[in-house]
């Protein structure tokens, strides 16, 4: 008899993505390999090839919750039988009593799967953003410092499709634009660091693997405290949506992040074209030429010129781009605009210029 169906879904998920982890990795070492041969051939001569690196590290991100317990075990599980080693990573937000002490039963755990290296990361949340946002900025921060501490291809982490779906209505409330409404992608990150094998799975798959499986799991209260967004979201606003409209809300609000992913992508690669042609010998935005674009082109360059003029990404919000935008659909001899990280946009004689103030 097979696993239950819970456990193949998920080592089924984290299969896929260790394959696509591999064969990247096989790919970047032909890479390495290639510009010797080339040299070889032009000399007439073979030298030796250079060692190949190590199998790939990957690590999963593991909170000890349904979800990232049971990717653990699926990871464990597959990673014996491709050509991956497999280790585990906790982070300890210092946030709650005795978040020292699940820390080390979640290592513990990892390191009975047999994974290694496993770790525990302590870190100090700040406020920038709200709590939410700086406890997922200090957890990245500690996950990324991890990964390249320990020479790690890729970070497996737990998010599911409910996950996803509470994430489209948090950018829908925040009315900013299709590329939030895209959710999270299934590679991100430097160089697709970070994996998500499960956004195609629901959260209760999870569970029952951990279940079926015997593992222990640590239910976060944080996660049902109204004082957090997305626990309200997740307790009242999707159960209210699905009695309003009925079942299948989270797979539709799911379906609308790929579908949204795959236009912001085409977007983007758009206003990457157009970048160049809206500008003139000097390397300055030509007004006439960016009022000629779509809009959600044009917005897109002008958002990629704030950015490299030294605006912070996370900070740039639609109302911003839409004020400088107005420099070039409803020019009325407006003052600079102001945009986060002392970054100014004003129009002088039919250029657009974006710098630092």
């Amino acid at each position: 008899m097979g696993p239950h169906p819970a456990v193949a879904a998920i080592r089924l998920a984290v299969r896929r993505v260790l394959h696509d982890v591999l064969n990247e990795f096989a790919e970047r070492a032909d890479r390495v390999q290639r510009p010797e041969l080339a040299e070889a051939g032009s000399c007439g001569r073979r030298p030796a090839l250079p060692e190949r690196p190590d199998t790939p590290l990957v690590l999963v991100a593991c909170s000890g919750g349904a979800d990232s317990m049971a990717l653990a075990s699926a990871l464990a599980f597959e990673a014996r039988k491709l050509s991956v080693r497999a280790g585990g990573i906790t982070v300890d937000h210092n946030l709650q009593d005795g978040s020292d002490t699940r820390a080390a039963e979640v290592v513990a755990r990892l390191a009975a799967m047999e994974l290694d290296p496993v770790e525990a990361v302590a870190v100090h949340v700040g406020r920038d953003g709200g709590p939410e946002a700086a406890a997922r900025d200090a957890r990245y921060a500690a996950l990324d410092a991890a990964a390249e501490r320990h020479g790690a291809t890729a970070v497996l982490l737990g998010h599911t499709r409910d996950d996803q779906a509470e994430t489209v209505l948090l950018g829908l409330a925040r009315g900013s634009g299709i590329r939030s409404l895209s959710g999270m992608a299934a590679a991100s990150g430097p160089a697709g660091r970070y994996r998500r094998p499960f956004l195609q799975l629901d959260r209760q798959t999870a569970r029952k693997a951990c279940l079926v499986q015997s593992l222990p799991v640590w239910d976060d209260p944080h996660n049902v405290d109204p004082a957090y967004t997305r626990s309200r979201l997740r307790h009242e606003g999707l159960p209210a949506l699905e009695k309003a409209l009925g079942k299948g809300v989270v797979e539709a609000l799911a379906r609308t992040a790929q579908l949204s992913r795959d236009d912001a992508d085409a977007l983007d690669t758009w206003a990457a074209e157009a970048d160049s042609a809206v500008r003139d010998d000097t390397g300055e935005l030509e007004c006439a030429k960016l009022y000629a674009l779509p809009p959600a082109v044009r917005r897109r360059v002008l958002r990629r010129a704030a950015v490299e003029a030294g605006a912070p990404a996370g900070s740039l919000f639609a109302r911003h781009i839409e004020e400088v935008d107005r420099l070039i659909t409803g020019w009325r001899g407006q003052q600079a605009i102001n945009l986060p990280g002392r970054v100014e946009a004003l129009r002088q004689g039919g250029r657009l210029v974006i710098r630092q103030s």
